[in-house]
């Protein structure tokens, strides 16, 4: 059984299975284990969303926000032998709700390519006359 819930804090454990996810969906490569990083991330994120199946984080997604209207979400990733299955769906979902709750009146989320199907039945559609840009430090 899948359960979701919010992180309101985390331990160890938490932290190195949000790391197994930020790698297994290739956003991060491999090297030394940064779960400060993690608990960084965490503790500036408006909220953040997990999946739990026999205790252990199979998925999650997050959102940042100004706390005041506007918000993006971010980092949504399922561990690929459960994708497939509403689970992502679910996460933002939630996300979204409690964003709507916390009085955020325009949520934003750049996805990856391919991925629209997933976000246009929950209401997102693409950006008119917009580009999303990037800049990596490196």
């Amino acid at each position: 059984m899948i359960t979701f819930d919010f992180l309101d804090a985390t331990d160890d454990s938490d932290l190195r299975q949000m790391i197994r996810l930020y790698r297994a969906a290739g956003w991060w490569g491999e090297g030394p284990d940064d779960p400060a990083l993690v608990k960084r991330i965490v503790a500036g994120s408006h909220c953040v969303a997990v999946a739990r199946h026999q205790g252990r984080i199979v998925a999650m997604g997050r959102a940042i926000s100004d706390r005041a209207s506007d918000a993006w979400i971010q980092d949504v990733t399922v561990e690929a032998a459960l994708r497939h299955r509403g689970i992502g769906s679910e996460i933002v979902r939630r996300i979204v709700a409690r964003l709507d709750a916390d009085g955020m009146s325009w949520i934003g989320l750049v996805a990856e390519n391919g991925s629209h199907p997933l976000y246009e039945p929950l209401g997102f559609a693409a950006m008119q006359n917009a580009q999303p840009m990037v800049r990596i430090k490196r």
